[in-house]
């Protein structure tokens, strides 16, 4: 008996990824590269810390709209951005 696992096909920083239904956004980002989800005031590359969405550290724009990346599944033709990848990441 084969069973395959249901996936999704999203964009983070312009890279098209094929991830597992309930993929966080946070580990999306680390599949699609380093994991960097923003800059941080004195220039420094963050990443997601807690898992839980206390440190805020995940936080990305996905689909125009902030959100944290370790509290929002991923789902099919999203499209992510990090922090550091865009102006709006400033008003982050």
């Amino acid at each position: 008996m084969s069973t395959q696992t249901p996936t999704h096909t999203l964009t983070v920083n312009g890279q098209t990824i094929a991830v597992a239904h309930g993929t966080t956004v946070a580990a999306a980002l680390a599949i699609a590269g380093n994991g960097v989800s923003r800059i941080s005031v004195s220039g420094q590359a963050r990443a997601p810390v807690c898992g839980m969405g206390v440190c805020q550290e995940c936080r990305v724009w996905v689909n125009g709209q902030r959100r944290l990346g370790c509290q929002t599944l991923c789902a099919a033709g999203m499209e992510v951005v990090s922090t550091h990848n865009t102006a709006l990441g400033q008003m982050l």
